[in-house]
């Protein structure tokens, strides 16, 4: 299986990439991570958050490919415990299709990505920064897949 994180924003800090990058290259081949970053839309002094929204949306449904899974990060989605994560990533090992998981801009996702999503899934009801849900989701996918190894590195 490979796993997208399909993000809004680039230009990432060096130790963001690095954190990213070292969760990703602990996943075997069976549980591919990697990135594909969206440019974000360019922001004048008009603020137009819906007309950057839909831009966004255009680039980040282009980048997924049609047979994917495709998992929306938002707010308003469901919270899951590592162990609900670590379960759901059985269920898309056992449906056999890739996965994208998709970050929205500052202003979050248009509602056609939403649309496009077969899950909500929310990190934390706090509001949390682009670049650490980069980390923690690529820390999450790790531990998950560790669970499903039965490797210690996750202590419940």
């Amino acid at each position: 299986m490979k796993i997208n994180l399909v993000a809004v924003g680039n230009k990432m800090p060096t130790w963001v990439t690095q954190a990213f990058d070292e969760y990703s290259r602990r996943l075997p081949r069976e549980c591919q991570l990697q990135l594909l970053e969206i440019a974000p839309a360019r922001r004048g002094k008009n603020a137009q958050p819906l007309q950057w929204m839909k831009e966004e949306a255009e680039r980040i449904l282009a980048a997924i490919p049609d047979n994917h899974r495709v998992i929306a990060l938002e707010v308003t989605g469901k919270s899951w415990s590592t162990e609900t994560l670590s379960q759901n990533m059985q269920d898309w090992l056992s449906d056999g299709r890739d996965v994208s998981l998709i970050v929205g801009g500052p202003d979050g996702l248009d509602p056609q990505c939403l649309q496009r999503a077969d899950l909500k899934w929310s990190l934390s009801a706090l509001t949390l920064p682009h670049p650490l849900v980069r980390i923690v989701l690529a820390e999450q996918i790790y531990r998950g897949w560790t669970i499903l190894q039965n490797h210690p590195y996750h202590r419940s």
